[in-house]
């Protein structure tokens, strides 16, 4: 079962390592710290976690990261009873924790409900029985469960850290199944150490534009970037909550360990609204901002209309954004003011979204929105966007390409 290990001291272990948020927790571990890291990794065997696993470090930190050493991977799929493995894996397992931090779920907006309970719900369920498992067998100190402030669902007005169940409908699978999974987590808060933390949209890195994940809100601003919005049935108003995984990274290792807590991490005040957002990707792309519309009435009239006189890309393009559209006309504000006062005293900050959104689309474009993706450990910070009046009027950001892709790789 697993790798063998020297090491005695208790491990942290990780689920969700080879996504997004997940890795980024990783590389942190492994740059921070000496603990050793379980990793949960969806695998035929051990043998091939490890490959899945090395291949991930390898990407993330460099070729020949010898830290990938201190995290054992081990081949387990946390939406199948006991997490696959047999009594004596998770028993091998559970001695040898004291922490857990559950990344891994499915933040697909189009899953099925049943699919998306298997991952989210019943795979948090699982992860809470390993670690009630380690707890019976001596001290355990945390189950840390990484949620999403979209719990929140259509809730109007101001979502507080210590709110759950106020009265909300969901929009899609993925927030009633992070909503139940939430639920389950706080049942277990009377017998077992938990804390939850929930972030908003997570987007790629505020420093770099990195992301390995062209997802939520890069799907409309992709669409958008290639002309396919005529009209938007939004409300400039709006709120619209975007953290960098920079931020979330940090906030989740800086707050992870705290049993009874529940954070947000969020824009919180400092959130952009639909307007802003428009007016940021209009200015970027040097185009004009497109009408914005009542959503009921785009829905009914206009959606249809665009779709069936639309070409094949744009059908597809509209096709892909209306699991997003609702988003566009929320009405719900998170308040992270408990996060954010913890958050200080670690000097642990969230960015605005107009101070790095540029690097966002640089990115984006650099790696065509994920068809030609870049390893994390070869793209550089930057520290100065070049400003859009120095850039050549009216040059296609296509053009730009290439010097993108040398900057990101340092050259």
């Amino acid at each position: 079962m697993g790798e063998k290990t020297t090491d005695d001291r208790p491990g942290l272990l990780l689920t969700g390592a080879t996504g997004f948020l997940g890795g980024e927790l990783l590389a942190r571990l492994l740059e921070r710290g000496e603990r050793p890291i379980y990793a949960l990794v969806r695998a035929a065997d051990d043998d091939e976690a490890r490959r899945r696993l090395d291949r991930v470090v390898e990407s993330l930190l460099g070729p020949g990261e010898r830290r990938s050493n201190r995290v054992i991977a081990i081949a387990a799929d946390v939406a199948s009873p006991g997490l696959g493995l047999d009594l004596s894996g998770r028993e091998w397992l559970a001695e040898r924790i004291d922490r857990v931090i559950h990344c891994a779920a499915s933040v697909s907006f189009t899953l099925g409900l049943e699919e998306s309970r298997a991952i989210n719900v019943e795979g948090t369920r699982h992860m809470l029985e390993l670690a009630e498992l380690s707890a019976s067998r001596g001290d355990f100190g945390c189950f840390t469960h990484v949620s999403t402030a979209y719990v929140a669902g259509d809730h109007g007005g101001e979502f507080a850290e210590d709110e759950l169940e106020v009265g909300q409908q969901f929009r899609n699978a993925y927030e009633r199944s992070k909503f139940e999974a939430e639920r389950v987590v706080r049942g277990r808060g009377a017998s077992l150490p938990v804390q939850v933390l929930r972030p908003s949209i997570v987007v790629g890195d505020s420093r770099t534009g990195w992301t390995p994940a062209f997802n939520v809100l890069y799907t409309p601003l992709r669409a958008f970037s290639r002309g396919s919005y005529p009209a938007l049935p939004a409300r400039r108003k709006s709120p619209v909550d975007v953290v960098p995984v920079d931020y979330v990274a940090d906030a989740v290792l800086g707050l992870a360990g705290q049993p009874g807590t529940t954070y947000h991490l969020t824009a919180g005040e400092r959130a952009s609204s639909v307007g802003e957002l428009i007016d940021m990707a209009s200015a970027y792309l040097e185009r004009r901002p497109p009408p914005v519309m009542p959503p009921a009435f785009y829905r009914r009239a206009i959606h249809p209309l665009l779709v069936r006189r639309g070409g094949p890309k744009r059908q597809r393009a509209l096709r892909r954004s209306e699991a997003f559209f609702p988003y566009f006309s929320m009405r719900v504000r998170y308040d992270d003011t408990l996060a954010r006062s913890a958050l200080r005293k670690q000097r642990i900050e969230m960015p605005p979204l107009a101070s790095y959104f540029d690097r966002l689309m640089d990115f984006a474009l650099t790696a065509d929105w994920g068809r030609s993706p870049l390893p994390r450990h070869e793209v550089v910070p930057v520290r100065r966007l070049r400003p859009r009046t120095q850039r050549r009027r009216g040059a296609s950001r296509e053009h730009s390409r290439p010097a993108l892709h040398s900057l990101a790789r340092g050259g």
